[in-house]
C-alpha cells in the first residue's frame, strides 16, 4: 500500500497579499521567493522551493494541501488505490506539476471539499540555503516531518478519517471533552514522526482553522511571542503546552483571519491510541480559536 510520507506544501488564498508578505517574512520569519507571479508569491522554510504558496484571490482561506509520496511507484500505485475505492482525482498535466515545481501531480477533493494534491518530486535547492525573512536563533524543523500539521473543516469525521486512512494516515481521537453520547473528540492523523499531520472534529467557518510550524529552538517561540505582541498581532491562544504531541506552541492570527500556531520540543508519534482531557498547560483562549466557547473580544 502506497502511503503519503508528510504535507509538503499548501496553499492559502488572501485578500492582502502586500501584508501576508510583511507578515510572512517579518513576523513569522519566511523567507519570500518571488518567482516574478503578479498573482503568487513563494514562501520557504528550508531548502525545498517553497513550503506556501500565497494566492492573490480574495479567499481568505485554504486553497489547497499537497501531501508528497516517495515517488513514481508510489505516485502510481496512489491512483489504483484511489480507483479501487471509488475516488475520483485527476491527473495534473505537466504544466500543473510544474506551476508545483514537482515532478507529477494529481488533484481530488476530500469529503469535506477540501482540496488534496498528491505529488512526488519536489524541487529542492540545496544551491540556495535558507534565508529567513528576519533573525531567528535556528531554524524550522521540517525534516521527515514535513511543513507542519494544520486543522481543517470536515463535516463528516468518519468519513474523513476513512479517507486520510486510504491515503496512509493512521490516528484517531486524542481530545476528548465531556463524556457519553455528548462527548467531543477531536481526531488527528499522521503519516511520519509528527503525531499529527492532519486533524479535524471542531467546528470551523474556513476550510482551515490554523496550520502549526515548528521551530529547532525554544528561545525562537518566545522570541517570535514578543515580536507578535510588540507589533499588536493578535494572540488567540497564549503560550501553552499541548498534552498530545508535548509541543509548547502559542497561537496569532495572521492576515486572512485564521491562525498560525508556532512551537518547539514536541515529542513523536507514539503509534499507539490515548486520549487527554485537555492540555498540561497554558493554552488559554483569548478568541474562539476552536468553535469551543472561549472568550471573544
Amino acid at each position: 500500500m502506497a502511503h503519503v510520507t508528510e504535507l509538503g506544501y499548501m496553499g492559502i488564498g488572501v485578500k492582502d497579499l502586500a501584508a501576508w508578505k510583511d507578515f510572512a517574512t517579518n513576523i513569522v520569519g519566511f523567507e519570500l521567493a518571488d518567482d516574478g507571479e503578479p498573482d503568487r508569491c513563494y514562501l520557504r522554510m528550508d531548502y525545498l522551493h517553497h513550503r506556501i504558496v500565497i494566492h492573490n484571490d480574495g479567499s481568505d482561506d485554504l486553497a489547497y494541501l499537497g501531501f508528497r509520496v516517495a515517488g513514481a511507484e508510489e505516485f502510481a500505485e496512489m491512483q489504483r488505490q484511489l480507483s479501487d475505492a471509488g475516488i475520483k482525482f485527476r491527473l495534473g498535466s505537466t504544466e500543473e506539476a510544474e506551476e508545483r515545481r514537482v515532478l507529477e501531480v494529481l488533484k481530488l477533493d476530500d469529503p469535506g471539499g477540501n482540496p488534496i494534491e498528491i505529488f512526488h518530486g519536489p524541487l529542492v535547492q540545496f544551491g540556495k540555503p535558507f534565508h529567513p525573512g528576519r533573525a531567528m536563533h535556528g531554524r524550522f524543523k521540517t525534516g521527515t516531518g514535513g511543513l507542519g500539521h494544520t486543522i481543517i473543516r470536515e463535516r463528516n469525521a468518519e468519513a474523513a478519517q476513512r479517507f486520510y486512512q486510504l491515503l496512509g494516515m493512521r490516528g484517531g481521537v486524542e481530545y476528548k471533552f465531556g463524556r457519553g453520547k455528548q462527548a467531543t473528540g477531536i481526531v488527528f492523523m499522521h503519516c511520519n514522526d509528527r503525531d499529527h499531520t492532519v486533524a479535524f472534529g471542531i467546528p470551523v467557518d474556513r476550510r482551515i482553522n490554523h496550520t502549526m510550524i515548528e521551530v529547532d529552538n525554544l528561545d525562537d517561540v518566545g522570541m517570535t511571542y514578543d515580536l507578535v505582541c510588540k507589533s499588536k498581532v493578535p494572540v488567540t491562544i497564549t503560550p501553552g503546552k499541548h498534552s498530545n504531541d508535548h509541543m509548547f506552541s502559542f497561537y496569532f492570527l495572521n492576515p486572512s483571519g485564521w491562525s498560525f500556531e508556532y512551537g518547539w520540543g514536541a515529542r513523536p508519534a507514539t503509534y499507539q491510541s490515548e486520549y487527554h482531557p485537555g492540555d498540561m498547560y497554558g493554552h488559554q483562549f483569548q478568541t474562539d480559536a476552536f468553535g469551543m466557547g472561549g472568550p471573544k473580544k
